[in-house]
């Protein structure tokens, strides 16, 4: 049985700032090791519920944080970007279930570090009427190949945010939101042992997890933060834009959807 974890920093447990997720610092050198110990405590749960392979995808900012010689020597690891398909880089129909670890909630929503892919770029995502996190569009993507998500770890505001998209799955919450940048979290020890108990439980029972799945046609309307970059976005031929910060475009997948947003999440560098 193949699973696939997917790795986020925002919602390991004592991650409650942006210097934590951005390299050049020592709280970003603690972060990333608390991450890596999340990830293995998750690939111990895995091979513990039945798991014959792991395949992790390094899922957060230029994605080279996951500390590959402290990593689970059973897992093999997906480190760098740009990667076609991002956060889910290397999924395939045959994986039996995703594990979303360290995940958080959506842009202006409740949440430690909560955002949307690009907290710089993007306000509000929506896709066939749904506003969106980046679990949410990733976890859809899944669904169109027939991949359920399995487990989700993180704040309790990713809880109350997704559980409507992914009723079967699993959650690990590893510290409670008081705040964008404030929360009441579990010791490390504590969390690293409620998700590996998760993630044997969720890896035991993924076989009778449904995937989240979204029918075409498909429309994607995607808020930016300022008009700049709503600007910059409606110069391309195929978006139509809706007002100052908002345009839409009909993407022919979920899976184009995903590859729209992180262009789009590319082009804004342009004006940082």
């Amino acid at each position: 049985m193949r699973i696939y974890i997917s790795a986020d920093i925002e919602g390991v447990a004592g991650v409650v700032n942006p210097q934590h997720g951005a390299m050049g610092n020592a709280e970003y050198e603690r972060a990333r090791r608390l991450m890596t110990q999340e990830v293995n405590a998750a690939i111990a749960g895995a091979f513990a519920g039945g798991a014959t392979e792991v395949l992790v995808n390094d899922s957060h900012g230029d994605m080279r944080n996951l500390l590959p010689d402290e990593l689970d020597e059973r897992a093999e690891l997906i480190i760098g970007k740009p990667k076609p398909l991002n956060m889910f880089e290397g999924l395939t129909p045959d994986h039996a279930g995703i594990i979303c670890l360290g995940y958080h909630a959506r842009a202006r929503a409740p949440g430690i570090l909560a955002h949307t892919v690009n907290g710089f770029a993007f306000g509000r995502i929506h896709l066939n009427g749904l506003e969106l996190g980046e679990a949410g569009l990733y976890g859809a993507y899944a669904g169109s190949i027939g991949v359920p998500v399995i487990l989700l770890t993180g704040d309790d505001c990713l809880q109350s945010e997704t559980k409507d998209l992914f009723p079967d799955a699993l959650y690990a919450v590893v510290k409670q939101s008081l705040g964008q940048r404030a929360a009441r979290n579990l010791a490390p020890e504590r969390a690293r042992a409620l998700i590996r108990a998760k993630s044997e439980e969720a890896v035991r029972g993924a076989g009778g997890m449904k995937p989240f799945r979204l029918d075409g046609p498909y429309r994607l309307e995607v808020e930016f933060n300022t008009p700049a970059l709503c600007d910059l976005a409606a110069v391309i031929p195929v978006a139509t834009r809706l007002d100052a910060v908002t345009i839409a475009l009909e993407p022919s997948s979920t899976e184009h959807a995903v590859r729209w947003i992180n262009t789009l999440s590319a082009l804004s560098a342009i004006l940082r």
